[in-house]
């Protein structure tokens, strides 16, 4: 039988936080950190440092929404 640490498969877990960063802090965290915060989530590391924050926003950040005074009622 196959060891664990020799198996090919791989699982996700999700973490018991979402992560509460900002567009700033995105902009502004090591590339080391948003490795690791990636990783946590399962999801890839690969690509330069302005693509993982892009990625890390998209991925984690809300959308912005225009905000509309009037009500369609």
């Amino acid at each position: 039988m196959e060891s664990p640490k020799q198996s090919n498969v791989s699982f996700f877990q999700m973490p018991l936080h979402y992560p509460r960063y900002t567009e700033k802090d995105y902009q502004d965290m090591p590339e080391w950190k948003l490795d690791g915060l990636l990783k946590e989530y399962g999801l890839p590391t690969h690509g330069d440092l302005a693509y993982k924050r892009e990625f890390a926003m998209g991925a984690f950040l809300w959308p912005k929404f225009p905000i509309n005074s009037k009500s369609s009622a």
